[in-house]
């Protein structure tokens, strides 16, 4: 049991040891703050610009997508047995703007 308390202080000391070694070479350089203020501004000026960019055009190309025709292929849609939750044919994530059923899409 002794061994065991030896072994996992000396563990210890070891991840002690390589922690301080990697703050104290990060913190010894001197160019944390620089980096740190390149990196808000890389922030500020790219990233969230392309976050906007990108729901903008999110939004301007949004449109209504129409159903593919129903093609009742065999090996799709198989129901072997029903679904334990609402009709039993629909799954537990079913939506019916994108989801068909083994007969077909749902009609709105």
């Amino acid at each position: 049991m002794a061994a065991l308390g030896r072994f996992s202080q000396a563990l210890l000391r070891s991840s002690v040891a390589q922690t301080r070694r990697q703050l104290s070479a990060a913190a010894a350089g001197g160019h944390g703050e620089q980096s740190v203020r390149t990196w808000k501004i890389l922030t500020f000026t790219v990233a969230l610009p392309g976050v906007g960019v990108c729901m903008l055009n999110t939004f301007l190309k949004e449109h209504s997508h129409e159903h593919p025709e129903f093609v009742p292929y065999t090996h799709l849609r198989i129901r072997s047995k029903r679904f334990p939750w609402g009709d039993g044919n629909k799954s537990l994530f079913h939506n019916p703007h994108v989801n068909a059923l083994p007969d077909g899409y749902e009609e709105h």
